[in-house]
Order: C-alpha cells, then structure tokens, then sequence
C-alpha cells in the first residue's frame, strides 16, 4: 500500500514539473512549435480497455449496443483496440504561429503532436478533429481519439482551430473551411521541422490526411489547399476522410425540407461560424428563436459546454424550433447571403492528386448520407475508394471509419 502511494506521488510530482524539465528532455521549446506540456500515455489502461483519458465524441448518439452491420458499436470497439499496438505514446501539446482569419494577420494558436515514444516514425499524420464544444476537449488539452493512431508509429499532429486552446477567447469559425484548413496546415508546418530539431524526423517525406465529421470536411480542404499552396514541402501519401458535411448548402437543405436536425447546436455554430470567416455580420436575430439567442452566448461561445450538453440546454431538434421564418427562407436577403457563403465553404470544388478513403453509414443522422452522396457524384472517376455501408450512428460509424483506416495503415 505504501510502495503503491509513494508510486502515486511520484507521478503526481512528474505531471507538475515544466515541459522543459520533463524527463524526455528533447521535447523541449523549438523556434516554430513552443511546448506548453509534455504527457506519456498508452491507448489501453491494464484491464486491455480504452484509456478512459481518450476523448471520444461527444454527440450523445453513442449506444455500446447499437447493431452495426452484422456486430456491434462494442465490438468495433475492440476490435479496433486489437488492430492498435498499446506502446506509450508522448503527448506534446504547443503553439505556433499561424495565420489569422483573414488569411494575413499572424495568430499564435495551439495543438498537439503525439509520438510513439520509441521506435523509428514513419510518417507525419495531419489531422482534422471532429466537433466539439468545449475548450477542454480541444487536442491540446485533452488525449484526442485520432491520436491512438500515433501508436502504429506516426506523428500526429491535430491543431486545435481558432476559438479553442490559446485562442479559446475568439469565436469559432466552425464550418469556415478556408481558415480551418489554413490552421491545420500552419501547424504541419511548424512540427516538420520541430520533429527534425528532436530526432524523430519521419523516414517518409509524404504526408497522410486524416479527419471524421467536421474533420472531414476540414481535411478535404487542407488537400486542396496543399495541392495549390504546400505541395512541395509536404506531399500527400493517401487521405482518410468520414461522415464530413461536404456540401453544407445539400445539408441545410435536407434539415430544412425534414424540419429536423441530428445535432441542434450545429446549426447556431453554422450560421455564426461562416459570419465570422466570411465577415458578412449577420444579425443572428433574423435567424433563431428568441429563446436561443437569449442563451446563446453562454451556450455556444463560452465553451463550456460540450456537443451533446449544448444540445440538451437547447431542448428541440425541429428546424422551425429552432430558427426564425425568415431564417428558413432561402428567398430572404440574409437566408440567400448565408447560403452564398455555404457554397463558398463547401468543398466539392478540387480535383484530388492523390488517393482518398471515404467513409460513410447510410443510418448517419447527424451528418446527413446526402452529403457521402454528393461526394460520390462529383469525385465520380477519381481516385477515391467510396466505403458506404450501415455503420450505425454518427459516433458508431467515427469508430468504423478509424478501425478501417487503422487496418490500412
């Protein structure tokens, strides 16, 4: 009992010593990526289950019991588990200087790269997280669940976006894919030379993509703008994209001819998200409820809350709940300017150079399937291996979609 306190201790005197006294002292500061926090973790606790720090999506449609295809969400679980090596794996949360919304102004911003903490790394992994909410499940602060793939021997890099980590106090731009991708990108390019300045330089000069839901999308926009921009310095291997709104124009469309919604906050965080990225100034007045709008400061921007609390706060998931008359009208001066800005965002717009793996359950309620079907249609011929299956629930089908990669990585 002693020995297993004094144990304790120890760690609990470890975690609070500063990253440049931590024991792997070569995840010190560097010129382009400054460590905030240096953490060693595995993807299993001792009894073989997921480590219950790992951050799993948070959208209350989760259910261990749900049948997907001939199994179930569980036994997805572990068997994604069995396909996952459980070496330790060095968290490294940080910053770095990014660029702005505006695409010009620098901006400090923060993420985290995870390493196997032994062993040659074969390559860099640069991923789009899912949906949150609430800063504390950002990559930075948290074990985020893309981040067990770092065990197969990648470096992980997975920036938090602006409006969460260090720039927690900023408004999300959530959907607005230009300075999303610009965000993802900038950190790739801050822990390349970063891994070099370690020693863990991965022995592959070739990138992999990756991203579920509004990583998804995001992902599909860091490829493009890599092929237009960075594709010299970081060439793309393959891409691994799921359940991502695509087209976010076929998405408001289908929740608005169903008058329903699988994920209510999404819709407020839409509206205000693509605002902020496209400077329109849209008066979430002509768009939501007054019951909403009386709490959507705290609900939303606050970020204390996390998907699946925020939704539970809001209480409805019809459309007509949910926004205004005039919100929902397409034909509205404000309504016809949101959608301009939706097209603008979406990201059916490129032709891809190089190999994708996409991914998406026909039972999605939260993403709709609409969107893996506009996908299909316009990359039709290309080189994307379209996986569409029934996978369960959006949560159910996250899990999927990374055994899968995990098995082809």
């Amino acid at each position: 009992m002693k020995h297993d306190i004094a144990i304790s201790l120890l760690l609990a005197a470890i975690c609070l010593l500063p990253a440049c006294k931590h024991p792997d002292v070569e995840y010190m500061d560097f010129e382009s990526f400054r460590v905030t926090s240096v953490k060693t973790g595995k993807v299993m606790d001792e009894a073989g289950s997921l480590n219950p720090e790992i951050r799993l999506p948070d959208l209350g449609d989760w259910d261990p019991d749900t049948k997907v295809a001939s199994t179930s969400a569980t036994e997805i679980v572990k068997e994604l588990l069995g396909v996952i090596n459980n070496r330790s794996i060095v968290q490294i949360a940080g910053t770095y200087s990014g660029h702005d919304i505006d695409g010009k102004t620098e901006l400090i911003q923060s993420g985290k790269l995870l390493l196997p903490a032994e062993g040659p790394v074969k390559n860099l992994m640069i991923v789009s997280h899912f949906t949150i909410g609430a800063d504390f499940e950002c990559p930075s602060e948290c074990f985020p669940l893309e981040g067990i793939l770092a065990s197969k021997g990648y470096a992980v890099a997975i920036a938090d976006y602006i409006g969460f980590g260090v720039t927690s106090g900023r408004i999300h731009p959530y959907m607005h894919t230009r300075s999303t991708s610009q965000s993802v990108v900038d950190m790739a390019l801050a822990v390349k030379p970063y891994l070099k300045h370690i020693g863990r330089e991965p022995e592959s000069e070739e990138v992999i993509l990756l991203g579920y839901s509004q990583g998804g999308s995001t992902t599909m926009a860091v490829m493009n703008l890599i092929q237009r921009k960075y594709n010299d310095i970081l060439p793309i291997k393959k891409v691994y994209v799921g359940g991502g709104p695509y087209d976010l124009n076929a998405t408001f469309d289908f929740s608005m001819e169903t008058d329903i919604t699988g994920i209510p906050c999404a819709i407020p965080m839409i509206v205000q998200g693509v605002s902020e990225g496209e400077t329109l100034h849209l008066d979430m007045n002509d768009f939501f409820q007054p019951y909403l709008l009386e709490h959507y400061d705290e609900w939303i921007n606050s970020k204390k809350y996390t998907v699946s609390m925020i939704n539970k706060m809001m209480g409805a998931n019809s459309m007509h709940e949910i926004m205004t008359d005039s919100g929902r009208d397409k034909t509205a001066p404000h309504t016809a300017q949101l959608y301009k800005a939706l097209f603008k965002n979406s990201v059916l717009n490129f032709e891809p150079r190089s190999p994708i793996f996409m991914l998406h359950s026909t039972q999605d309620q939260t993403v709709p399937f609409i969107n893996a079907l506009k996908a299909e249609q316009y990359f039709k011929g290309l080189c994307i291996d379209f996986d569409f299956g029934d996978y369960g629930s959006h949560s159910s089908g996250a899990i999927k979609f990374l055994l899968t990669a995990a098995k082809d990585l």
